[in-house]
């Protein structure tokens, strides 16, 4: 059987990194943590599960770090956490299998990053990461913030979640002050680091400037394909929180022009027009949803309810709009299948039925 060193890099996880460490403890055979400089209890929680704790002077440059940790890693394999991942119970148990049953042809184990959940806790928003990597590969990260690792050779795609349980808390501008330090030193970003800037701007609410940054990732024609996409639904929502809906409709359908159609991009469109009131408009494209393939092993982000249930309602909105209740009836129970129990179904079956009440001509 493979062993696995767990590479971690961690700065003030008190609140969290006992639960990580915790999740992952039994299917490791060596734990090594890079502290960056907390002021915490965070080494003293690590020091419950490993003695191998090294501090790291911190640079700005979260890739310098896990390079770091990578290379005092001993084992056959390395995998790779955040101090806010845990692995489930049901994902341990697949993670065990994984390394009793996995060869040393493979390089590289990708397993789902899932990072939204609804209210049942099902997965709504996930995408694949490299997460177990062969050692003797020596595969580094690179990029400042945002990291990514090079890696390459026999990938295979494990059925295993890792779980984003990140506590709610305001957005930081640690992330986005990198960059503009970085710029103002005169660096270039790469293809990828403008990408990154650009998503920082958004969420910083700074959508002028986003615009800027997102333009120059697209038309700059290095950006993965993924991101490509990703990049023109953000670059539309940053026209239409500045009062630009042409250009915002002009960026949705830019997205066509490196795969083909994906359900959260026609959700997009679909309710670009649904705004508008245009609901035949809107229809067809929550409906061209129900006829696209979903992807099944995607490295790209993967919103599950926008390829069902969210188009659904979608539909049965518009159906009604439109006075076609009996389609409006259908596309409800048609999201009812994908999500039972869904509040918003209920609503609209009682919606639908006080109106059939309301149709029933009264006794004299």
């Amino acid at each position: 059987m493979i062993t696995i060193s767990l590479c971690m890099i961690v700065k003030d996880e008190e609140n969290v990194l006992e639960r990580c460490l915790s999740s992952v403890a039994r299917l490791v055979d060596e734990i090594i943590i890079v502290d960056t400089g907390s002021t915490d209890k965070t080494k003293q929680i690590a020091g419950k599960f490993t003695d191998k704790i090294f501090d790291f002077q911190w640079i700005d440059d979260f890739s310098a770090a896990r390079n770091f940790a990578f290379d005092k890693a001993v084992m056959d394999y390395i995998l790779w956490l955040d101090a806010d991942d845990i692995i489930m119970q049901s994902d341990q148990e697949k993670f065990m299998a994984l390394k009793k049953e996995l060869t040393f042809e493979t390089d590289v184990v990708m397993m789902h990053y899932n990072i939204g959940f609804d209210e049942s806790e099902r997965v709504t928003f996930s995408y694949f990461r490299e997460r177990l990597v062969k050692r003797s590969n020596k595969f580094k990260w690179f990029e400042p913030v945002h990291e990514c690792l090079q890696f390459g050779g026999n990938i295979i795609h494990a059925d295993i979640g890792i779980t984003h349980a990140k506590p709610e808390e305001n957005i930081n501008d640690r992330n986005l002050k990198i960059y503009e330090r970085l710029l103002a030193d005169g660096k270039e970003l790469s293809a990828r680091g403008t990408y990154y800037y650009a998503r920082e701007l958004k969420d910083h609410k700074r959508y002028e400037d986003a615009i800027l940054m997102f333009t120059k990732f697209l038309d700059s024609g290095s950006g993965w394909v993924e991101d490509n996409i990703v990049a023109c639904s953000e670059l539309a929502d940053c026209y239409q929180l500045t009062g630009n809906p042409q250009k915002a409709l002009q960026s949705m359908f830019r997205g066509f022009w490196y795969d083909t159609p994906r359900g959260e991009m026609c959700c997009q469109i679909g309710t670009y027009f649904k705004e508008e009131r245009k609901y035949r408009q809107a229809v067809f494209w929550f409906e061209l949803v129900f006829r696209l393939e979903k992807p099944t092993i995607s490295w790209g982000f993967h919103q599950e309810d926008y390829w069902g249930y969210i188009p659904a309602l979608e539909c049965c909105v518009c159906y009604d709009k439109l006075g076609e209740y009996e389609k409006a009836e259908f596309y409800n129970n048609l999201a009812e299948s994908y999500k039972p129990g869904s509040d918003a179904v209920l609503q609209n079956k009682r919606y639908f039925e006080n109106k059939r009440q309301s149709a029933i001509p009264k006794e004299l």
